[in-house]
């Protein structure tokens, strides 16, 4: 159930009349010189390869070839698990849809920026984050079935209450590598199950009774991972069911318990997470809390009442500050549009 923010990444484009890319990261103050025939993976550049990625996915299909200059910088906390990286796709493959004028549909766009990350950046990523980067709505968040790519739109639009990013500080580099390894793990689960009988092709096919009864076949921690899972994907719909019965308080209840399975299942959470996800919760106006993105750092997401906002930030400020000696930046977020062009 993902959703786009106003947080962004923005991306200036253009044509060359020679063969060379210039690719400058503003925010970095960072330049990476290339040839747009004779391009590999950037080792010290990393940032580069999320462009390179989508090129390279346009250039298979017969993109037109020239020299191009781009520019990006943004507005998303880098390592925050706010999929900035996706952001950063997706808005590569909509600048170059556009300067190209190619008329690719947005689930093309989604697809493609996602095989960029799978195929050249090397993160297993799923089509979830594109997804939202591209096809978000105000005041809406998505359901997503990612097998079939059917979707639908649910509304969030409230005065009474809140999301609130609270910005751990924390980055850890076991994200990506720890995301392909829960991965693998999830697979290995399945790989499992299927040779005990079940007809499945995925944890999606699979009901928390029937994972409960091939729980013998599984190694604990194969078992633990894909009980995550189930139990998201249920959570996911119990959330579509409040969010049309109006009842944010259960919604929030389940942000919450998603977090317990992240640490306790997933295994993809840090003390500094748990620490803001446990004082947020205990505290008046706050209806659930749980650690965003891939884990390891970056963001917790709360529900908070509006008027408890600026009461709510300070004391957990404090608190944080004393625990870890970090600075706990906050952003009130609404659910915004996706990718779009800006006209020059």
């Amino acid at each position: 159930m993902p959703g786009a923010i106003p947080q962004a990444i923005w991306i200036a484009i253009g044509k060359r009349d020679d063969s060379q890319l210039h690719l400058l990261a503003t925010d970095l103050n960072e330049f990476v010189q290339l040839d747009i025939h004779n391009y590999t993976f950037q080792q010290e550049a990393s940032w580069a390869n999320y462009l390179l990625g989508v090129l390279r996915e346009f250039q298979d299909q017969d993109l037109p070839s020239c020299g191009l200059n781009i520019a990006f910088g943004g507005t998303i906390p880098t390592g925050a698990g706010l999929s900035s990286s996706a952001a950063l796709v997706s808005g590569m493959a909509v600048a170059l849809n556009s300067l190209f004028q190619l008329e690719k549909s947005q689930l093309e766009l989604v697809r493609l920026a996602q095989r960029a990350e799978n195929n050249f950046v090397g993160t297993q990523c799923g089509i979830m984050d594109m997804f939202a980067s591209i096809f978000g709505r105000r005041g809406q968040v998505i359901q997503l079935d990612c097998r079939s790519l059917s979707y639908r739109y649910f509304s969030f639009q409230s005065s009474a209450y809140r999301f609130v990013l609270l910005d751990s500080g924390v980055k850890h580099q076991l994200v990506e590598s720890e995301y392909n390894i829960r991965r693998s793990e999830c697979e290995s689960g399945v790989a499992l199950l299927q040779k005990q009988g079940l007809p499945i092709q995925q944890l999606r096919d699979l009901s928390k009774t029937d994972l409960q009864a091939g729980k013998a076949h599984l190694p604990s921690t194969i078992y633990q991972r894909c009980l995550f899972v189930v139990e998201e994907i249920e959570r996911v719909q119990q959330a579509c069911q409040l969010l049309e019965a109006g009842d944010l308080e259960g919604f929030g209840a389940l942000l919450t318990q998603c977090h317990q399975g992240l640490h306790t299942l997933y295994d993809v959470c840090v003390p500094e997470t748990n620490f803001l996800v446990e004082q947020a919760t205990c505290r008046a106006g706050v209806l659930g809390a749980r650690q965003m993105g891939g884990g390891f750092g970056g963001c917790v997401l709360c529900l908070v009442d509006t008027d408890a906002i600026p009461a709510l930030l300070d004391s957990l400020q404090e608190a944080y500050q004393a625990a870890f000696g970090i600075n706990l930046k906050a952003y009130p977020v609404e659910l915004a549009e996706g990718a779009s062009v800006v006209a020059d």
